[in-house]
């Protein structure tokens, strides 16, 4: 009677211990943005990150997501929000998205310029010091929404394109794959399904071509 005790005693332990074991192996990412990575205007199962987590969890090993976004933040907003939520550096892959804020309030470009390298950095080490996991989102293009046509004018493509640009030349430096998201953005006059009903941010549709565009780079990085 003893001896039985102590195996029931033994196994009990080892099924507690087995959860806490499968839990630590369990693959985890990061992502880091503004109302675009937040999904501004979109059911919480339409999210950017929400839908690329549905994508990738088919064999049910990943962990739900991090995200650290908010609609309105420029760069700075973002390193405040990092510094104050503690993030460890064991992400397999991080995600990021900013600087439209940053051209939409009319900040120096040169805070952009100064601010994405140390965001970019810090994305580096969150993904485990791996630059190959961390894959950085282009800027879409608000003017081809209707609160753009009617608000805005043709600069702004210029300038996100400006934005742009340098946020790929530093992706390209330091080996970091750039998603361009913005060509399927420019579609948004001709195909309105492909914006929210805000008339500003992209719908449930467009970060599903986002998600879709970012798993044939995971692949290539054979991330999936």
């Amino acid at each position: 009677m003893q001896f039985n005790f102590r195996i029931s005693v033994l196994t009990a332990i080892a099924f507690l211990i087995v959860p806490c074991s499968f839990a630590q192996e369990m693959s985890k990412f990061l992502s880091l943005g503004d109302s675009y990575t937040y999904g501004e205007s979109v059911p919480s199962n339409e999210k950017f990150h929400v839908q690329l987590y549905e994508a990738i969890n088919d064999d049910y090993t990943w962990t739900e997501p991090t995200d650290i976004a908010q609609t309105g933040w420029r760069t700075d907003d973002l390193l405040n929000a990092i510094s104050e939520a503690k993030l460890d550096y064991n992400y397999d892959f991080v995600t990021l998205l900013i600087g439209v804020n940053n051209q939409y309030q009319g900040r120096p470009f040169s805070q952009y310029e100064k601010e994405f390298i140390t965001l970019l950095d810090s994305s580096i080490l969150f993904a485990q010091s791996d630059p190959n996991h961390v894959f950085v989102l282009s800027i879409p293009d608000y003017y081809f929404t209707p609160f753009g046509q009617e608000q805005k004018g043709e600069w702004v493509s210029e300038e996100i394109d400006r934005y742009n640009a340098y946020a790929k030349s530093v992706c390209d430096s330091l080996h970091v794959s750039f998603i361009d998201i913005t060509p399927i953005s420019r579609r948004g006059i001709e195909e309105p399904e492909l914006i929210a009903n805000d008339g500003l941010h992209p719908s449930g549709v467009q970060y599903k071509l986002w998600v879709e565009k970012l798993l044939m780079e995971m692949e290539s990085q054979q991330l999936r």
